[in-house]
């Protein structure tokens, strides 16, 4: 009779070893499934597009009234320009360009581009930028794609984003680089889900007329691609393989977001509470949006829950 007691022991630990098995298949179809319903339910909104400084932090950090001195300061000791016009020509090129290193490139200016941003950005106040809790837990809590657009470039982006604790709440990137490749072709990939930097060979890379050779490859005295320009909108677009239809763009650039709706996005102003040109609702804090947009998590709940509730009774069945 002793001998019968390992034989039925056994049985057991298979059986606690096949229900484990079951239960883990059971809950990766269970995010399966809610990953379906969250991309094909027909909610209104599919992605959320977000710019980055002064929207995802508040403009009084400082941080770009720092990076403004530290352009003039470029402008000064590296392009040897003349002191009395640098400030007004930094303001105005930014005006005219979307950026003043946009307007500098157009006025003929030659200079290394990572050596322009590591100077620039290099030296910013970065520890001014706190960990921002409230804003992680709503970017994790939407269902929706989520990726920045900015015109920085990808190390400031990392900076960034690292500061505010935000680094693993967005899918992708669309920054400096992705949009001004050297000597390579614009990039156009699925968006990845390690927060990278979009990049890759372009499919229809004549597409993107403005700036481009016939193979489709910057030349070194082509603008440079950047926001406000519908152009950098209908690229960012066509990047991130997203329906501008069901696409929210956020920005606290009064110009970026009047570009943004001309590309047919759903438009946010952040840092505003009244509206301007071209926004669909404003926001006077990043903070304020899910009071602001309730609409990006209806329906969520009842959907996911309507989810596991079937596969709950899936793993009656199967256990």
């Amino acid at each position: 009779m002793e001998r019968v007691a390992p034989p039925i022991i056994l049985r057991e630990a298979q059986l606690h070893s096949v229900k484990a098995i079951i239960v883990i298949v059971l809950f990766e179809e269970i995010f399966l499934k809610m990953d379906a319903v969250r991309r094909c339910s027909g909610a209104k909104y599919d992605c959320l597009l977000f710019d980055m400084d002064d929207t995802l932090y508040p403009a009084s950090s400082g941080i770009n009234l720092a990076c403004r001195k530290n352009i003039i300061e470029y402008m000064l000791q590296h392009l040897h320009m003349d002191e009395s016009v640098v400030p007004r020509m930094c303001l105005e090129l930014y005006k005219e360009y979307g950026t003043t290193m946009a307007g500098l490139k157009a006025l003929g200016y030659e200079f290394n581009d990572d050596e322009f941003h590591a100077y620039v950005h290099g030296r910013l106040p970065y520890d001014v930028l706190k960990p921002d809790p409230v804003l992680r837990n709503l970017l994790l809590s939407m269902p929706q794609r989520k990726i920045i657009f900015t015109n920085a470039d990808k190390a400031h982006v990392s900076q960034v984003l690292s500061r505010l604790g935000l680094e693993d709440c967005f899918e992708g990137i669309i920054c400096f680089e992705t949009l001004n490749p050297p000597q390579e072709p614009v990039g156009c990939i699925d968006v990845p889900v390690d927060n990278s930097v979009l990049t890759g060979d372009a499919p229809e890379p004549e597409s993107y007329s403005i700036g481009l050779t016939e193979g489709g490859s910057f030349n070194s005295k082509s603008r440079i691609l950047c926001k406000p320009s519908v152009e950098a909108f209908e690229a960012a677009i066509q990047i991130a393989n997203i329906d501008p239809k069901k696409t929210i763009f956020f920005d606290d650039s009064v110009r970026n977001i009047a570009s943004g709706k001309a590309a047919g996005l759903h438009t946010v102003i952040v840092g505003s509470s009244i509206l301007v040109p071209g926004a669909d609702h404003a926001l006077s804090s990043i903070h304020n949006i899910k009071e602001a947009l309730p609409e990006i998590w209806e329906g969520e709940g009842e959907q996911i829950g309507q989810v596991i509730q079937s596969s709950a009774v899936a793993t009656v069945v199967l256990a």
